[in-house]
């Protein structure tokens, strides 16, 4: 018998699907350009607001995307008092919480803006995460559809802050009352026919993937795939088909509006909506947004069931390469809408909101596209390398490191093995330091330190080709006094900076497109 023990298995280190690391590049990119977007909800007058990642599960579950999978899509576990908590599913489900919650104590309209991670239950798949970061604005207070054009005109200033320029997005705005009514004029009204007005939502949100020809397989008896796949149809006839395409299909609203009218006249929600969405086109046109900018687009569905009135979404239109090579339109990064049942639940009385939220991580990935993120400078620390290990000697290590920290420069000491000096220079490159300071005994004994140029080092050992050319370049290490160490490395700095300037190039942060984040936008 075999009493010896068997080894222990080692742990696999394993990521869980649908979950991404992220790394300095990434997270850099990403507080660059929420910086920026907080800066335009600032200036318009919004106010931060943090709320935690977990809620009970009935604040969130029947505004999923799914009526009829009210619990289903979210992270759950039970608390020890047995009630169900479940991870955030969006930013704006937590608001209308916490605005029931403080309703005497908070200022109405209430403007406030949040970014954060949310979680999403499904199944993971390339470009789709359970795990990515929204950046929501909205107001909670404001029953007048000139909020929800604010809404509109702040996205569009947003988008232009961040260096998107004019003709490479568009606002794209509809009124879920508008399409209420056209389902209703095609006779779709009523408790009844709840069912079939969803089908027929889904339906035409896959206008811009199947086109008209798909979305009409949709709304008729049902739709085939080329992997043989059946989705079954809402069932409407050939002739409410013809009306709800229509809709969909208006590209020029100032043409289409009278037909528009005419086609939900003697229904009251929908007469309501076409004057909600003739009032924005009159508002934003006033404050300077043309067309080009923030457009009315019947189109525009929106997932979620909660929306009550003008929908939004903020689209990218130039080009990009897709993984298989082709050239498709980037598409949208972000939207919302109004959404005045949302808070009314919690209070039993009305209470309208509106609002947006950008998907961080895809609009992230727009910008690096565009080569409008991740292109500023991040120096990499100075090095002070460690000759001995004494404590004297440490203690002069340390020093000199917090005084390049006192001075504005990021420094370290290296932590290393210190006994093979070759490894600091080899760490200190890779790491990409451009400075290395360098003290041994003799340099201490007459406290000088060697101040070591890496950057300069590199390009000269690829570039001098003969002693001429070694004295007319900069010093690649020179020796100065330990009191001189912060204005000689500030002074090396400068000069990598202007040579730097001069190329035309910055530091470009690495990314990874595959960590481009869910495109799920909703509010």
């Amino acid at each position: 018998m075999n009493d010896k023990q068997k080894k222990p298995q080692k742990l696999k280190a394993r990521l869980p699907r649908g979950f991404v690391d992220r790394t300095a590049g990434d997270i850099r990119a990403v507080n660059e350009m929420t910086a920026k977007i907080r800066e335009v909800y600032e200036h318009y007058g919004f106010d931060p607001l943090e709320t935690p990642l977990f809620e009970y599960t009935d604040a969130l579950g029947k505004f999923l995307p799914d009526s009829d999978r009210p619990n289903e899509g979210v992270f759950s576990l039970q608390d020890d008092d047995e009630q169900w908590m479940s991870l955030r599913y969006d930013l704006t489900a937590p608001l209308a919480r916490h605005v029931a919650e403080n309703f005497n104590e908070i200022q109405l309209p209430y403007r406030t803006y949040r970014a954060g991670y949310v979680f999403r239950n499904e199944k993971p798949g390339p470009g789709r995460f359970r795990q990515f970061m929204q950046f929501d604005a909205d107001t909670v207070g404001a029953p007048g559809v000139q909020a929800d054009a604010e809404m509109c005109m702040m996205m569009a200033d947003t988008l232009e802050a961040l260096g998107i320029k004019r003709g490479d997005y568009l606002i794209r705005i509809n009124n879920r009352k508008v399409l209420d009514g056209v389902l209703e004029a095609i006779g779709l009204g009523g408790d009844d026919k709840a069912g079939q007005r969803l089908n027929v939502l889904r339906a035409i949100d896959k206008l811009d993937k199947f086109g008209p020809e798909g979305v009409a397989l949709l709304l008729g008896s049902g739709r085939k795939d080329e992997s043989g796949d059946f989705t079954k149809g809402a069932g409407l006839d050939q002739a409410q088909i013809d009306k709800v395409l229509f809709f969909v299909g208006i590209t020029d609203y100032a043409e289409s509006a009278a037909r528009l009218a005419e086609l939900v006249a003697g229904t009251s929600k929908g007469s309501e909506g076409v004057d909600e969405l003739n009032f924005i086109g009159a508002l934003v046109t006033s404050a300077g947004y043309g067309p080009d900018r923030i457009k009315i687009d019947p189109s525009v569905v929106r997932g979620l069931e909660y929306y009550t009135g003008p929908v939004y979404e903020a689209e990218l239109t130039f080009d990009v390469t897709n993984e298989k090579g082709e050239k498709v339109v980037f598409g949208s990064v972000g939207g919302g809408g109004r959404y005045d049942g949302l808070v009314s639940r919690f209070m039993g009385q009305p209470v309208p909101a509106t609002g947006f939220s950008i998907g961080v991580s895809r609009l992230m990935t727009a910008l690096k596209n565009l080569g409008k993120l991740g292109a500023s400078e991040v120096i990499e620390p100075v090095l002070v390398t460690v000759m001995d290990g004494d404590v004297e000697a440490m203690g002069r290590y340390q020093r000199m490191t917090q005084e390049l920290r006192a001075a504005g420069i990021r420094a370290e000491m290296f932590q290393g093995n210190w006994k093979k000096f070759g490894n600091q220079l080899k760490y200190a490159d890779r790491r990409g330091c451009p400075v290395a300071i360098i003290q041994g005994g003799d340099e201490r004994a007459t406290s000088v330190v060697q101040i070591k140029d890496l950057i300069e080092g590199k390009r000269l050992s690829g570039e001098i080709e003969d002693n001429a050319s070694w004295r007319e370049a900069r010093v690649a290490q020179e020796t100065a006094p330990e009191a001189d160490l912060v204005a000689k490395v500030k002074e090396i700095l400068a000069a990598q900076a202007e040579d730097r300037k001069r190329a035309g190039s910055g530091f470009e942060t690495p990314y990874d497109p595959a960590q481009a984040g869910d495109t799920d936008d909703d509010v």
